[in-house]
Order: C-alpha cells, then structure tokens, then sequence
C-alpha cells in the first residue's frame, strides 16, 4: 500500500508463556510488522514504540496523529512487578487512540480482561472511544485480514492465526525489533508453540484459550532467528510455550506427551548454526511432570540444552502448589513429589557454575495462591516444601509467590473470595519466604566475593546503579554508585537482600573509588575504608599492598 503508514504501540504483556516487558520484546510487534509488511507496507512505513517511550516523546505522539492505522498490544495475564517499565493502562489506552485519526486496534491477552495486580477477578475489557476494535482473537491475524482483503474492519472474522502464517510473519517482521528504545540490548522472545497439551486444565490457566498445541516447525524458528540475527539482535529466550521439553512431543494417552529430544536437539543446534555469536540463549517453561515422568529423556534435553546454551539458564516449573488438596482440587500439573524430584534432576545437571559466575541451568518455582481447597495449611504445606528443598542443598533460581487472577472462561473465574480471606496469610507467608528460603538461598547460590559478569547497569535510584544480566528472571544488583547507564561490567557480590544482591564493579579501580564503594569491599570495615580513601592515590599494587592492613588479601579486588 502506497504510503501507508502504520504504528504499533508495545503496552506490554506479561502471559504465562509470554513476557514483553523490556528488556524483553515478545513475538506480538514483531508478527504484527510481519503481516503489514506481508500487506505491501513499506518497512519505512511501519512505525514500533514502546508505550514508556511514547510518555516521553511528543514527535511519536504527532506520527499516530497521521497515521492510517494504530495498534495498540497489551494484556498482563500475570502482572507483576518491573523494574523500569511501566505497561499500558485502559486511560493510556483511550489517550492513545483519541489523538488518532486512522483505524485503531487493540488485541493481545487484554482480550481476555483487564487486572493491574494479582487477587482479584479480571474486568470485562471496556474501551470509552468509539471506532475502536478489539481483536477477540490473534490481533496479527485480525491486522491482516483486514488490510490484505481490504474487509470494513467491522466485518472481519475474529480468528487465530495459523502456524505457515507465523513462519512468515516471524521473518518479515524481524526488522521491528531494531526500532525498540533498548537496541540491540533486548531479549527476542522466541515461540516454539502454544496451546497446552493436557487433557484436562489447570482451572486458573490461560493458556488453554490458544487450544490445542500447534508446534511451529523447527525450522521456522531457525530461519526467525537467523532474520534477527542478522539484524542485529543477540539475545534470545525460547520462551513462548507451556513447556519446552514437550516441544514436536510424542503424543500418547497419559496428560503429559512424551518428550522428543531429537527435535530439541535440531532446534537449539540449528539456532547456535545461525546466530553463532550470540550472547544469551536461554529458555523458560518447564512442566515438572515432565521431568518427573520422562527422567531419561529429560537428562538428554538437558544436556543439550548445556551444550548450546549460555550461562545463567533457569527452568521455570509451574508447580503452583504442594498442598495435595488444591493439587487435585485445581487439577495441577504435578504433584509435591514430581516437582521435587524434577528439581533434583535439573541440579544434577545444571548446578555446576558457569563462566558468568552463575549455575549452568537451575530450576524457578512459580506458586499461585487462591486457588480452590486453599486453607492455612496450604501456607505450611509451601514452606516447609521449600524447607526441604533447602535443607537437601538443592539449589533454586528463584520462587515466584503471586495471587491468581481470574479470567472469564476458566474455571476458577469470579471465586477470589478465598484470596481475599487470605490475603493477611499470604503477605506474612511471603515475608517469611523471603526472609528464610529466598535470602539464605541467594547466599548459596552467589556467596560473597562472587564475579558477575556482564551485569548491564539499567537505572538510577536513590544514590544507587541497578543493573542486571540479561537473560531469564535474572539478579537485581544494586552498585552503591552512579555508573553510566547502558553499559556493561562486572560486579563482585559484596551482599545479600531478599531477592537482590550489592555489587561493586570488579576489579574495583581504587584510585578513582568513592568511599562508599570502598567500604563494600569484603573484609574491609568503614574505619579502614576512610584509610583507604585517604591514601588515594597508589601507585601501584606494591604500593598498596604496603601501605594498607592486610592489603595482600584484598589486591585481587582492585586495579590501578
């Protein structure tokens, strides 16, 4: 289409086999780009912002004034909390589309209702602006539909998109990514398939809206990442899918499909083929059942995993609950047990420690709390799981403790009466968590003097440099000092929060070091870090080594 012009606005989404939110970009924009260029849209004409980045610039506002079409992508199936975004809300929405003059489109997971936190029931999706049309299934699908066929928008049959469209929509779209705000320091979301492949739901779960499983082909997603790849992207995270040790499964009558090691052994191979230089390879979900049930095959997925991934690896397993009760009251995918002996398997194979001075690949545990048959039980039952856990010396990523929301279509929707009666329960069950489970694992997991590397320093609070590695669900490090944003060091691990840890950049340069960041150095107190600090300059490491108490034991921390 001749000077067509068309934006898309990234709200964000956060499903549980999908996140958006930077600095990762879900397949959503880049599909989108795919079907209006597969529309003979100019690339130039195709116009991505992240909704953080329209709150700041005046010039995108004037360029959705323009344009012929707006998109807007959002839905936060399981919101949580971020640490430099912030996603879309129903006011943002209707702002967008009341300084827009051509066809307006909303879609992704907001379709299916709207909730700001977990605990409560998600509302029915209400947009006060008139001409605006809500995909009621794949917004991609409905964007093309309505510009390839030229269809009234009005007209055009709600739908799902199909897998050969994706294989095309994935290349033609790659290029979208390179106008995210965070290039080329973003994770390209990557889809394997979705659409759970149980016989029966867990009764809180979205993901079974998608309906059957439809496993895109192992060479689609090869061919996406090589688009990207050669575009510029480096990060990436096989992360769109209930669980990736089931990807091209064997079916077979059970609830839980036969894993096909073969084709994750093409996929991960074919992926290292095409981006050899890549930065992060990571994954996401894991149905511990899985695991549990298929042991042999499982270790053989993991091993391949280890052989073409990159450090830092974390298997998301949805265990939701060890309550037996609410397992089978909520038809849960695992029980206590499988999901303890999943963990002990991962451990085997992914605790060693890796160049970036994590474990290989370590198990996350996601609970969900308000679930049908919760009592105060349920609470004992979780803790002293991870006690076990714990005292077995089995090493955790880290464990996800959220309140469900419900949605219209599952069968837990509009019963939240139990997350209400127990929300003083949970709040004091998560703090003891943190404090008894999280802390003292983190300890384990990067003790003090611990090196990061490749720790991008992200944002500025109260004095402080919090930075991250990229990657899946990884550590928040605090630098007790304002460092240059968007820039990569390493940080040696000087302490321990909940579910952080402060750093100081490692090897600390001594002669240009703030008082502060000398005091964190392990070993040294504040008396002797003003001795320090007032010694500045050394000359060198003989010079320090002379003239500071016990400097022979902290030299290897500093440079000059």
């Amino acid at each position: 289409m001749k000077n067509f012009e068309a934006v898309i606005v990234d709200g964000y989404v956060d499903e549980p086999a999908c996140f958006g939110v930077p600095p990762y970009l879900s397949p959503y924009p880049r599909y989108i780009a795919g079907a209006l260029h597969e529309c003979n849209i100019k690339k130039q004409n195709i116009h991505y912002t992240t909704i953080d980045q329209l709150r700041k610039l005046s010039s995108m506002k004037e360029t959705i004034k323009q344009a012929d079409t707006v998109i807007i992508i959002a839905g936060m199936t399981v919101p949580g909390k971020y640490l430099r975004a912030s996603p879309i809300t129903l006011n943002e929405i209707e702002s967008v589309f009341k300084i827009a003059s051509g066809s307006k489109i909303l879609g992704g997971p907001i379709r299916l209702g709207f909730s700001k936190q977990g605990g409560e029931s998600a509302k029915k999706l209400g947009i006060n602006i008139e001409d605006v049309y809500i995909a009621k299934e794949d917004i991609e699908s409905f964007v093309y539909d309505f510009l390839q066929n030229n269809q009234q928008i009005g007209n055009i049959t709600h739908r799902q998109r199909t897998v050969e469209e994706i294989g095309r929509w994935a290349i033609n779209g790659a290029f979208i990514h390179q106008q995210h705000p965070d290039y080329p320091y973003i994770i390209c979301e990557l889809e394997t398939y979705r659409g759970c492949g149980r016989n029966t739901h867990c009764s809180f779960c979205t993901e079974p809206f998608y309906k059957e499983s439809k496993y895109r082909p192992v060479e689609d997603v090869i061919f996406e990442v090589s688009e990207l790849y050669n575009s510029g992207a480096r990060y990436f995270r096989i992360g769109r899918q209930p669980d990736l040790f089931t990807y091209q499964s064997i079916e077979n009558t059970n609830d839980i499909s036969e894993p096909n090691p073969e084709a994750i052994e093409k996929l991960y191979r074919g992926i290292r083929d095409k981006a050899p230089d890549l930065q992060v390879l990571h994954m996401d979900n894991v149905n511990p059942a899985t695991i549990a049930r298929y042991p042999d095959k499982s270790r053989k997925i993991l091993d391949i995993i280890l052989k073409y991934h990159t450090t830092g690896d974390v298997c998301a397993l949805g265990m939701e609950s060890a309550d037996p009760d609410v397992v089978s009251a909520n038809n849960l995918k695992a029980t206590p047990e499988e999901v303890l002996e999943a963990i002990k398997i991962i451990n085997e194979k992914g605790g060693k420690c890796g160049y970036n001075g994590l474990p290989e690949i370590l198990p996350g545990l996601n609970f969900v709390y308000g679930l049908k048959g919760e009592t105060k039980k349920t609470f004992k039952n979780n803790y002293d799981f991870l006690k076990k856990v714990f005292d077995s010396g089995l090493l955790v990523r880290r464990i996800n403790l959220r309140q469900v929301v419900t949605f219209p279509g599952t069968p837990i929707y509009g019963k939240d009466t139990v997350t209400k009666k127990h929300n003083k329960l949970f709040l004091n069950h998560k703090e003891k968590v943190r404090e008894y489970i999280d802390k003292p694992m983190l300890r384990k997991l990067v003790p003090e003097g611990t090196i990061l590397k490749n720790v991008l320093c992200e944002v500025h609070k109260d004095g402080f440099t919090f930075g991250r590695q990229l990657g899946s669900y990884p550590l928040l490090v605090g630098i007790p000092e304002l460092l240059p944003e968007n820039k990569f060091i390493d940080i040696m691990v000087t302490g321990h929060g909940h579910r952080s840890i402060t750093g100081i950049p490692y090897p600390l340069r001594i002669n240009e070091a703030s008082l502060e960041l000398i005091s964190e150095i392990p070993g040294v107190g504040k008396n002797q870090a003003a001795e320090i600090y007032k010694n500045i300059p050394f000359k060198d490491k003989n010079d320090f080594m002379e003239r500071v108490e016990n400097g022979e034991k902290l030299i290897n921390y500093i440079s000059l």
